[in-house]
Parts: C-alpha cells; structure tokens; sequence
C-alpha cells in the first residue's frame, strides 16, 4: 500500500447539478433518493437498433442562459453552465466581487460537442462546405466549457480540461484540490459535463457491445450489480462543485457541505476498453486515494460504486471493494436510476457521495432485484439507507483503464 501522506483537505462549499432526474440539485437527489429510473424511448436516436436513452428533461438553454449565450455553444457546455451557476450560488459566492486572477476552472469531458459536429458534417455533405458553421471548432472543443465558463463568471486563473474517458469528471475534482493545495488558487470551480446522445456515439457504442439491449422495457435496462444486466444506458448531464480551502470557507462565513480529502488514480494498461479482471488497476487507485486521505480502509462507511451495469466491470469492481474493504460499507450506483452520464459521472456521483456524507443517507441502486453471486457485497436497494456517512469514496473508471477514486469526509 502507497506510504500515507500528510492529509490535505478541500472544503465543498456549492454543488450544481444538471441530471436526467431534473435541473438543479434538489429534483435530480429527490429523484435518485426515490429510486427511480430516467430511461425511456429517444426520438433523437429513432431507427437505430439501441433507441433509449437517459436525457435531461425540459431544458431549454434560450431561456436558462439566454439566446445570446446560449446560441453560442454546444449542449454539452448549455448543461455545465447551468450546473456551475447553480454551485457558484450555493457556494455563497458573487463573481462581480471575487479576485478572478484567484479563481480556476478545472472540468471533464470526454467526448466534445457531438451534436453540432453530426450537424455540421451533415450540412458539409448535402449543401456544401459554405454550411459548415464559423463557430464550430469553438463551440464543439472539449475545452470549450472550461473557456465559456470563464467567460460567464469572470475567472482568469489556471482553466483546465481533464479528459480520462469516464473518470474526466473525477480527475477534474483530483486536479482541482492539486491547485488549492499548491496555492495557485483559492477559489476552483470543478466537476464535469457530457451531451453525447447523438445517433453516431450511440450507434458506436452498440457496436460496441456496451449498450444494453432491452429496448421493450427502458425503464428497468440500466441495473447495476444485478444478475441479468446487458450494458449501460446512455444519458448526459453535468455536476459542477466550487471547491476552497477550509478556513478560507470559514473565514467569509461559509458551511462547507464536506471536504475533499483524497484522490487516487491510476492506469490498467490492459486494454482498450474492458477493465482488468483482477482489478489491479483499480486497487491501485483506491489504495492511492486511501493512503492520500491518512484513512484505513475499515473507516469507510460508504463507497458511491461506478457501476455501469456492464457484465465486466461490476463484477471486477465488485471484486476489489470487497478485497479492501470486506462488505462492510454500504454500496450503491446512481446510474441505475439516471444511466451513464460518461465524462460527467465522476463529478455528479462526488456531489451525490457528498450528499450522503452531509445528509446521512446512502440511495438505493435502482432496478437491483436479483444480485448476482459473484457481488458480495452490502448494496442499498428498494429505499434510501438513513445511517451515519462519516468517510465515503466515489469510483470513477473509464475505457483505457483510466481510474479515478475520491475520499469524501464529512465537514
């Protein structure tokens, strides 16, 4: 196990969240505390042999930004500013007042502006190059949020991108404390962004045999840790956290909801996309975030899982938790009620780890009726668990082996 380190804390002091369980914190943790699931039939993806999929309801970026923004970027980034400005104002925090020279932004993406892209090189191939839009490369980048974002509040310290396929979101909240902690910022706006539901992604990720199948019944498709799960659902959103130092928060009067306190990652350097299927990669990572926190592992009272609801990865990961921790914690998987939300996953189940840390209460895992044997472990089903979160972790792996792993502590 990695030597333990001096513990560095980061105080969360705003979330935002923009989910296919509703626009803003409160609908999307109402909604996964209930156990419902988000999946239903996608008119966008019609004809295409996988055609559900998990979107936001009801957002309307004209009249969430304004058209003079809004017209100006991709979904993706519509998605993270609503979510940054929701956390920038939980956080207590004005951006006409701040030192902006003090304030970072570090977000993940893992696969850009989709949308407009199929949209442009569709217009490229019936009407001619004159119809690609001017605005493209800027409104399709990966970066492009971070850019916006500091356009919209007014931030000019370091602006970062992280992109480690679905841990980019996680990586985003790691690199974040790194700035605070190095001191290059007092102030860091983090988490992650994805809108990748259009039909060649989705279409691509069928190919590749990651999607669940279960079209007549969308509802229940995605189940984690469940015997007869057969892939992910695809879905999009966005979770944004401001993160400070500790006494800094206090100092201006702020409540932190929870701190920050380790960050481990790691690659299996193994293959492409499956997940090695010891978990040494994995275990790696968590025993990194663990030795980083100063926290064994027996005082972890809850781990937010990754839990795509893929044959492969549940049960690898299943494997490890149980290996380091015996199933002592209480486990659960958000995407079974909101699907995998790709770049964004890792941000938006931090800020659900930290809802259960601050809350003291651990969501089920939605449509988890039959678990499957090789998963020892304590998984919340059917209903909340009301119980003491004192230390979680938040998992967060991606195609490529890329792992990222969270300790959260209560404030």
């Amino acid at each position: 196990m990695p030597a333990r380190r001096m513990r560095y804390d980061v105080a969360v002091t705003g979330v935002g969240m923009v989910t296919p369980g509703g626009i803003g914190v409160r609908p999307s943790w109402d909604l996964i505390l209930r156990g419902d699931s988000t999946a239903s039939t996608d008119p966008e993806l019609a004809g295409l042999p996988v055609d559900f999929s998990c979107r936001v309801p009801g957002f309307d970026a004209d009249r969430l930004l304004g058209r003079r923004i809004a017209w100006r970027q991709d979904r993706m980034a519509h998605l993270g500013l609503v979510a940054a400005r929701e956390a920038i104002a939980d956080a207590g925090l004005d951006p006409k007042s701040w030192d902006g020279t003090r304030v970072g932004i570090v977000v993940g993406n893992a696969l850009g502006g989709t949308r407009l892209f199929e949209e442009a090189r569709s217009a490229l191939v019936s009407e001619g190059p004159r119809q690609v839009p001017p605005m493209l490369i800027p409104q399709m980048g990966l970066s492009s949020l971070g850019g916006f974002l500091a356009i919209d509040c007014g931030a000019t310290g370091p602006n970062l991108t992280t992109v480690t396929a679905c841990a980019s979101g996680a990586t985003a909240i790691g690199t974040a404390r790194d700035l605070l902690r190095s001191g290059v910022c007092d102030v860091v706006l983090t988490g992650g962004t994805e809108a990748a539901l259009s039909p060649t992604i989705i279409a691509a990720f069928h190919q590749l045999g990651a999607l669940s199948n279960r079209g007549d019944d969308p509802a229940t498709a995605s189940r984690p840790f469940d015997i007869g799960r057969d892939g992910f659902v695809a879905a999009e959103g966005a979770g944004i956290l401001v993160l400070e130092r500790p006494a800094d928060a206090r100092a201006r009067g702020a409540e932190p909801r929870a701190l920050i306190s380790g960050y481990g990652a790691s690659a299996d350097a193994y293959h492409p996309t499956a997940p090695r299927a010891d978990g040494a990669g994995v275990e790696q990572a968590v025993r990194m975030a663990l030795a980083d926190a100063g926290t064994p592992p027996e005082e972890v009272d809850h781990i937010n899982a990754h839990g795509t609801s893929t044959p492969l990865n549940d049960v690898a990961e299943a494997q490890v938790i149980r290996r380091v921790f015996g199933d002592r914690p209480a486990v659960t998987s958000v995407k079974g009620a909101l699907g995998h939300t790709l770049g964004a996953a890792g941000a938006i189940e931090a800020i659900c780890t930290v809802l259960s840390v601050q809350h003291g209460v651990v969501p089920p895992t939605a449509n988890l009726n039959n678990p499957d044997p090789q998963v020892e472990l304590d998984i919340v089903t059917k209903a909340p668990r009301a119980m003491p979160v004192s230390t979680a972790i938040s998992n967060s792996f991606g195609f490529g082996g890329l792992n990222a792993v969270l300790v959260i502590n209560a404030a």
